[in-house]
C-alpha cells in the first residue's frame, strides 16, 4: 500500500508539473493555439539521419520536410520539390525545387542542400542506420559508404535542381525520397554544433512545417511555427508541445486532467474501460512486434535454437489475453495490408495462398513439440546446458506484460530467462550496438512496399540489430531490388521471407494496431498506416 501511495503521489506531482509547463507554453503562443502531445518517452534522436524509431519520426516529419512527402492518402506528393521526372531507362531522377525555398533561420535552401545531406547519410562516419538501405541502389554508394562521398551520384546543376542517378530502376523510389531520412539538414548548422546539434534550438535549423524553441529532455521538446516555410499559410498551430512522458499512468492522468489533448501511450489495464469511449482510438498500422535474437552470441547462432524460441510462443494467447485484443497474431513475417503485384491482393494473402502460414497459430501444442525436440536436437534436451539469458525491452504498453509472458513459455523448455527493462532510449542504443541476447523489436513500414521490412535483415542493414546473415537471402532481396518487372519482385520477396522463416532470423509475434486517445475537439489531424500522426493542419474547437 506504501509502494501505491507513493506511485499516486509520484504521477499527481509530475501531472502537475506538466500543467506548469503546458500553461508555459501556451502563453508563449498566445490561446489556442498550442498543441500539447505525447507520442513516446524521449527520442534516442531526433537527427533525421540517425532516427529509426516511430517517436523520433514523429517529431522529425513536422520539422523537416524533404523532395517529396505523403498526403492524406498516402500519396506521394511534392514537398521541397515542384515537380520531377524519372528518364525513360528509370536510372536518372531529377527534382525541381520551389521557388524562393528557406532555412527556418531564414537562410536561403538549395539544391546543394540536399546533396550535402544525402551524402551525410551514405557516410561511415555518420552510421545513419537507414544509409544502406535507402542508398544502395544509388550509383556510387559503396564506394561513398566506405569514405569516398563524392562518388555518390547526387548532384545539384543549379540551385533548384537536384539530380540521382541510379545503379538500377527502383520501382518505389519516389516512396523512398518522400521519408524522413533524407529531408535536408544545414550544413553551417551541423558544423557548427557538432553531434549536439540536434538537442539545442540554436541549431536544430529546419526546413518544414516547425523548429526548435526548447529541449527539455526527459520533459519536453517545444516546436513553434516556421514562418519562412513556403505553405506557413496552411499550418494552424503556432506550438507543438511533445511531452517526453516514459510512464503510461502519468500520460494517461495528464490527458484526463486536459494538460495533453493525444496520448500514444495508454495503460493496459485501462483498455477494456475504453472501448467504448469516443476518443479511444485502434487503427491498422503496417507493421509486425518481432523479437530478435543476438546471432553473434552462442547459442543464439544456431538457428535451431531460435526456431525452438519463436515456436514456444503461443502467438494467438499473446495478441489476444496479453495485448488485450489490440494485436493480431502474427502468421508470417509480413502482415496485413502490405502490397503485392496484383492491386486487389495482399503480400500476406499471397503468402498464405501459395505457402500457407508458418505460423499455426490454431495449434499451438503441435509447435511446442517441435520446439522441445528442436532445442534436444540442438543439444539441450529439456533445456539442460542451456545459458540464463536475458531479454532486453522497456517498460512500456504491453512489453513487460509480453516480457514476463516469453519468461513462462521458455521455461516450458527448461530455460531461464531474465527480463532487462531499460529506459527506451537505451533499448534502441544496446539493440542497435548488439549488448543484448534477445530483445524486443518491431517495425513500422515507412513505404508500402514489403522489401521495406523484409530487407531489415539483409547483411549489412543498419536496422538489422541481430545481425542476421544469409546468402541465399541476400541474393533474393538484391535480385527484387534490382528487377523492373513488379511481379518478380514481388515473388523474390516471397521466396526471402520464406528463408529467413525457416531460417528464424526473428520470430514474429504479432501484427500491429495503433491505440491512443485523442480529443474529441482535436479536428483535422490525420494517423497513417506508418504509425504518423500529422499534426501540422488540425485546430482544436
Amino acid at each position: 500500500m506504501k509502494k501505491l501511495a507513493l506511485l499516486v503521489v509520484s504521477v499527481v506531482a509530475v501531472a502537475g508539473l506538466l500543467v506548469s509547463c503546458g500553461d508555459k507554453s501556451a502563453k508563449k503562443a498566445g490561446k489556442g493555439s498550442v498543441l500539447h502531445v505525447q507520442v513516446g518517452p524521449s527520442p534516442e534522436t531526433i537527427d533525421p539521419a540517425l532516427n529509426s524509431a516511430v517517436d523520433g519520426g514523429n517529431m522529425i516529419l513536422h520539422a523537416f520536410e524533404g523532395l517529396l512527402k505523403f498526403d492524406r492518402n498516402n500519396n506521394v506528393i511534392g514537398g521541397c520539390a515542384e515537380s520531377w521526372e524519372q528518364s525513360p531507362d528509370g536510372l536518372t531522377w531529377t527534382f525541381h525545387l520551389r521557388d524562393g525555398l528557406k532555412w527556418s533561420d531564414g537562410t536561403d535552401l538549395t539544391a546543394e542542400d540536399f546533396v550535402y545531406s544525402w551524402k551525410r547519410v551514405a557516410s561511415p562516419e555518420t552510421a545513419a542506420p537507414y544509409g544502406y538501405d535507402l542508398l544502395n541502389m544509388v550509383r556510387g554508394f559503396d564506394e561513398a559508404s566506405a569514405g569516398d562521398l563524392d562518388k555518390l551520384a547526387v548532384s545539384a546543376p543549379s540551385a533548384q535542381t537536384f539530380v540521382v542517378e541510379l545503379v538500377s530502376p527502383c520501382i518505389y523510389f519516389d516512396k523512398i525520397v518522400s521519408f524522413a531520412t533524407l529531408v535536408p539538414v544545414q550544413k553551417a548548422a551541423i558544423e557548427a554544433a557538432g553531434d549536439s546539434w540536434a538537442t539545442a534550438p540554436e541549431s536544430y535549423v529546419t526546413s518544414g512545417p516547425y523548429y526548435m524553441t526548447e529541449f527539455t529532455d526527459g520533459a519536453q521538446i517545444v516546436f513553434t511555427k516556421n514562418p519562412y516555410y513556403w505553405d506557413a499559410e496552411n499550418i494552424t498551430f503556432d506550438q507543438i508541445v511533445w511531452h517526453l512522458i516514459e510512464d503510461a499512468n502519468t500520460s494517461y492522468t495528464a490527458y484526463n486532467q486536459g494538460v495533453i489533448q493525444l496520448i500514444k501511450d495508454v495503460p493496459t489495464e485501462e483498455i477494456p474501460s475504453l472501448r467504448d469511449n469516443s476518443e479511444f482510438y485502434v487503427e491498422p498500422i503496417m507493421g509486425t512486434y518481432y523479437v530478435c535474437f543476438n546471432t553473434q552470441r552462442a547459442p543464439f547462432n544456431d538457428n535451431r535454437v531460435r526456431e525452438a524460441l519463436s515456436l514456444a510462443i503461443d502467438r494467438a494467447y499473446v495478441a489476444n489475453t496479453v495485448m488485450g485484443g489490440t494485436y493480431s497474431p502474427a502468421k508470417n513475417f509480413v502482415g496485413p495490408g502490405v502490397s503485392d503485384a496484383a492491386a486487389a491482393s495482399s503480400f500476406e494473402e499471397v503468402t498464405t495462398a501459395t505457402y500457407g502460414d508458418h505460423f499455426d497459430i490454431k495449434n499451438y501444442q503441435a509447435d511446442l513439440a517441435r520446439a522441445k525436440k528442436l532445442l534436444a536436437d540442438a543439444g539441450y534436451p529439456e533445456g539442460k546446458g542451456f545459458p540464463v539469458f536475458e531479454y532486453l525491452t522497456n517498460d512500456a504498453g504491453y512489453h513487460k506484460s509480453v516480457a514476463e509472458y516469453l519468461q513462462s513459455a521458455w521455461a516450458q523448455l527448461g530455460l531461464t530467462m531474465n527480463v532487462n527493462i531499460q529506459e527506451w532510449k537505451t533499448v534502441s542504443a544496446d539493440r542497435r550496438s548488439g549488448n543484448f541476447d534477445v530483445a524486443r523489436n518491431g517495425w513500422v513500414y515507412d513505404w508500402d512496399d514489403p522489401s521495406n521490412m523484409i530487407n531489415l535483415l539483409e547483411t549489412g542493414n543498419g536496422n538489422n540489430d541481430g545481425k542476421y546473415s544469409s546468402a541465399e537471402f541476400d541474393k533474393l532481396v538484391r535480385a527484387a531490388r534490382d528487377t523492373t518487372d513488379v511481379k518478380e519482385h514481388y515473388d523474390l520477396l516471397h521466396k526471402a521471407e520464406q528463408v529467413m522463416l525457416k531460417d528464424a532470423a526473428v520470430a514474429p509475434v504479432a501484427y500491429y494496431n495503433e491505440f491512443w486517445l485523442q480529443k474529441s475537439n482535436l479536428k483535422g489531424t490525420w494517423h497513417s498506416p506508418y504509425g504518423y500522426w500529422y499534426l501540422m493542419y488540425g485546430k482544436l474547437d
